[in-house]
């Protein structure tokens, strides 16, 4: 039977991805460059990072030290997210192009180097990485016994290391943005790079850091998002990267308001895939192909939300904009 705990741990199972990613492109926009390449970025961080748990788990230091592995693993998937969001940093920033186009054509990079370096390692046609039962964090790990209580379900049904990695990072993203020098120099490239370059401020140099810390959470979201669909790693993550940017402008761009439309995103998410258990929601019986209508309920709402929100949610104004020294 469905238990409230198990649709809380669930709807915090999916918002965690949501919410690095969304923090991640957050950064970027903040600093003035749009991050449209997050679907890729999730999609490079979740292979690599994937294969080194598959690594780890055949040569048997996976299970040996499951938390420790699990760390690596979230350590090289953020340093996949940051080196592949440099190709968009480049381009963006010391070239000049496009910035939609750029990471446009990221997105359509990333799942096709995927499959080509999953069919390298594993041989021609397995496109899936399985991942290793050890990733997940039970009570066993902390030398407790299973229980079925509320709070044992909630903490610990579907508990990677992920999920404290994100609420660390979340909190760090608060401080970094309005707490540090850095902090207030991204948000001044992002709104008036002229400005802040007038005063001493390398907006190249801000611009290029943006880039790499969306990249470094984003590649910790492919991860994580890999780990709550449960199902391994097949060269994609469904579109999760573009959800994430609708979670960023219906947060405004500040991190508190990401956390809450991540979990407002997440529970739609999770009605649609439990609706089947959910007594109280209609069944549409006398309609063809019927179950297909909750799986599109977090995409409608993605739709309506962004509709009734698009004229308060305000962007960074400089964002898209490629900088020119000579202008003013």
């Amino acid at each position: 039977m469905l238990k409230l705990a198990d649709i809380l741990s669930s709807t915090i199972l999916f918002a965690i991805p949501l919410l690095l990613v969304a923090l991640g492109g957050m950064f970027s926009e903040r600093s003035g460059v749009i991050n449209i390449a997050l679907e890729g970025i999730m999609v490079i961080g979740a292979l690599f990072s994937c294969l080194f748990l598959s690594f780890l788990d055949k040569n048997g230091f996976g299970p040996a030290h499951p938390i420790l592995a699990c760390l690596l693993a979230v350590g090289i998937a953020a340093v996949a997210g940051v080196i592949f969001s440099m190709l968009l940093a480049f381009a963006s920033i010391h070239l000049k192009a496009d910035q939609t186009i750029g990471g446009t054509a990221l997105n359509m990079l990333a799942p096709a180097f995927a499959i080509v370096l999953t069919w390298a390692v594993q041989g021609q046609g397995q496109s899936t990485i399985v991942i290793p039962t050890w990733v997940r964090i039970t009570e066993a790990n902390f030398g407790l016994q299973a229980g079925e209580g509320f709070f044992s379900r909630l903490i610990f049904k579907y508990f990677y290391i992920t999920t404290p990695i994100a609420i660390l990072l979340l909190l760090v993203s608060v401080v970094v943005l309005y707490r540090t020098r850095l902090g207030l120099r991204l948000r001044a490239c992002g709104e008036h790079p002229q400005a802040a370059a007038s005063v001493g401020v390398n907006v190249y140099k801000m611009r290029y850091t943006g880039v790499a810390i969306s990249g470094f959470l984003a590649g910790i979201g492919g991860l994580a998002y890999t780990v709550a669909a449960g199902s391994g790693f097949s060269s994609s993550v469904l579109g999760y990267g573009f959800l994430a940017l609708a979670v960023m402008i219906f947060g405004n761009w500040k991190p508190w308001n990401i956390l809450g439309a991540s979990l407002f995103f997440a529970f739609f998410k999770i009605l649609s895939s439990y609706s089947a258990s959910i007594p109280f929601l209609p069944r549409f019986e006398n309609i063809k192909s019927s179950e297909y209508i909750y799986l599109m309920l977090p995409y409608v709402v993605t739709m309506i939300v962004l509709i009734l929100t698009s004229k308060k949610s305000r962007a960074p104004k400089s964002e898209g904009i490629p900088y020119d020294k000579g202008s003013r």
